[in-house]
């Protein structure tokens, strides 16, 4: 477990966790995006597809108090995945990234970020990569901000409506 401030707790997500109160932190999150038209998976996902995307690598939580107040999911080196970036040893990549509209503008997504990458670098990534729409200038110019650049595209269609960015940022060396 890590204190990411003196009244958050970030850490991987458990058995015990309450996957109904996180995909609606999620959806809640993501509404602001469907409100512009963009279906973001994170729009519409279920229960069940909140357990799956945790799984898919290390789901991490952060806590203020007992509520939750974000979200983010790394991955490892994806040798299936259609984008060729996420295939290559050594990209981590993350998803599922959000923080309550309640707990915005307290530094938290950038405190999540952070822990996210840490934890990344520690297990062997060199390289951090992440998609998102490519009408969502302010994510972008977040990422951006952050240290990461646009490296290309990939279209998720028809589980999305729209085309994305991809972005992505040295974790060493650079």
């Amino acid at each position: 477990m890590t204190t990411a401030s003196p009244t958050t707790l970030i850490r991987p997500v458990s058995a015990g966790d309450d996957l109904q109160r996180l995909t609606h932190l999620i959806h809640t999150a993501y509404a602001p995006h469907a409100a512009r038209g963009l279906r973001y998976w994170g729009t519409h996902q279920s229960v069940e597809d909140t357990a799956k995307r945790f799984a898919s690598g290390t789901g991490l939580v952060m806590l203020e108090g007992d509520e939750y107040v974000g979200t983010i999911t790394l991955r490892p080196p994806q040798p299936a995945s259609p984008v060729a970036l996420y295939r290559e040893p050594g990209v981590w990549t993350f998803c599922q990234f959000c923080i309550s509209p309640d707990a915005k503008g307290r530094g938290y997504g950038g405190q999540l970020h952070a822990h996210a990458t840490a934890f990344a670098r520690q297990a062997g990534a060199q390289v951090m990569g992440l998609d998102t729409a490519q009408p969502a200038s302010t994510l972008i110019a977040m990422y951006e901000s952050w240290g990461y650049r646009v490296v290309g595209e990939c279209d998720w269609r028809p589980l999305t409506n729209y085309t994305s960015v991809v972005m992505s940022r040295q974790l060493v060396g650079g």
